[in-house]
């Protein structure tokens, strides 16, 4: 399944490229309304650097993951067994552990990808004393998180399945999944100050605006704050957070500069339709329908011994819930890889529906068009993807694809 996968990234990145190349001299005329010839040669190159990088990045993924299946795992659960022990806390600790350190290995390519990829193309704003200063944060943060997670998980394991062996997994996700829906709640307020400032947002008109929008569509909303993006990358963005009370606004400081009220509105009122046409909700119960479908196959892994002859781990290690929750974290992606196609399908629908409660509830099709036109090419988003790429990978229509859906709401 891994060997599938790369080699169908392998292919995707291919027609996408020869794609590019094929439209790289000459503009489409589609674009030229808000494009020009040297943007969009310096978007194309964009794509194409960003591509080539992704297909190194996967290579090198591809074979690390054999290495560690066949050679690092083994030596690691040897250890584990020899050292921490199976107890609740010595398994959080050590499967968090490898999990942390197997991250560390994404930092070279982190490093390159912001101080050379995206500083090439004018993006990176970030200091090597941030990013560093950033890394700390994340990687303490994720011990916590990561090792307390995994500790209740096999708390709640090792109690639940002694009064129901065939249905502990359920109530254990459910748990969990609560915790996920709580930690969405707290995120904005506790983890984002952490590497953010977020100010209240001091355009007095442009708030009132913005509120007598949250107003009108039934949005109520607590806060609007800018947050200073800026300081990391040029690349402008909105969003919304929490639940409730607890809702925010949260509009990036580039997004501000590179556009006018009308055009933030816009984008602001996109936002809300996501809300209010339930998309929210909808891909929680995705998520928690997977979810629940990731629990029945762990279950049914822990009850059979084959995992752990199969990749040569100690036999204490049979029916323990750490060894199993590492091979589908490390290689889990190779499957679900696979649903992304659908996901994503449904996801570029809800796009459509939200531009379309914006254009009816708050802004004209031209404010959209030129909101999301805009974007893109203050991004350096490639508008014309192939087909298949966009099938397979975008979670997002392509800008052609959206403002063709805007003309029809004129």
């Amino acid at each position: 399944m891994l060997t599938l996968k790369f080699f169908c990234e392998l292919f995707l990145a291919s027609i996408n490229l020869r794609r590019i190349k094929q439209n790289y001299d000459s503009i489409p005329k589609c674009i030229l309304e808000y494009m020009s010839q040297e943007e969009w040669v310096k978007c194309s190159d964009y794509t194409v650097a960003k591509t080539h990088f992704g297909i190194f990045e996967n290579l090198f993924s591809f074979l690390i993951s054999f290495f560690i299946l066949i050679f690092l795992l083994p030596l690691y659960c040897d250890a584990w067994n020899s050292f921490f022990g199976v107890g609740i806390w010595q398994s959080a600790i050590a499967t968090a552990a490898f999990l942390l350190l197997l991250q560390q290995l994404e930092l070279p390519f982190d490093w390159y990808k912001q101080f050379k990829l995206e500083e090439r193309f004018g993006f990176n704003n970030q200091t090597t004393k941030l990013w560093f200063t950033d890394k700390i944060k994340e990687f303490l943060i994720g011990c916590l998180l990561l090792t307390g997670l995994i500790a209740l998980l096999h708390f709640l394991h090792a109690q639940l399945s002694k009064f129901s062996q065939d249905f502990w997994w359920i109530f254990v996700f459910v748990t969990l999944f609560l915790f996920q829906i709580t930690l969405m709640v707290l995120w904005p307020r506790l983890i984002i100050p952490l590497f953010n400032t977020l100010k209240p947002l001091e355009n007095y008109e442009l708030r009132d605006k913005l509120r007598n929008l949250s107003d009108k569509t039934g949005f109520k909303t607590k806060e609007i704050q800018v947050i200073d993006g800026s300081k990391r990358s040029a690349h402008a963005n909105a969003f919304f957070t929490g639940f409730g009370k607890f809702r925010k606004i949260v509009l990036y400081d580039t997004l501000l500069n590179q556009m006018n009220q009308k055009e933030v509105i816009s984008v602001v009122a996109h936002e809300i339709g996501h809300y209010k046409l339930g998309h929210i909700p909808k891909r929680l119960a995705t998520s928690f329908i997977f979810g629940l479908l990731f629990f029945f196959i762990l279950a049914q892994t822990l009850n059979s011994s084959w995992l752990v002859e199969q990749l040569n781990l100690p036999v204490s290690f049979a029916g323990l819930i750490g060894p199993v929750l590492l091979v589908f974290t490390l290689f889990g992606g190779s499957i679900t890889y696979w649903f992304s196609p659908f996901s994503n399908y449904f996801s570029r629908r809800h796009e459509f529906e939200a531009d379309n409660f914006a254009i009816s509830s708050a802004s004209s099709p031209k404010d959209l068009s030129s909101a999301l036109k805009k974007l893109s090419a203050k991004n350096l988003s490639y508008p014309l993807p192939h087909p298949w790429v966009s099938f397979f990978y975008h979670s997002h229509p392509s800008l052609p694809e959206r403002d063709l859906n805007i003309c029809k709401q004129n």
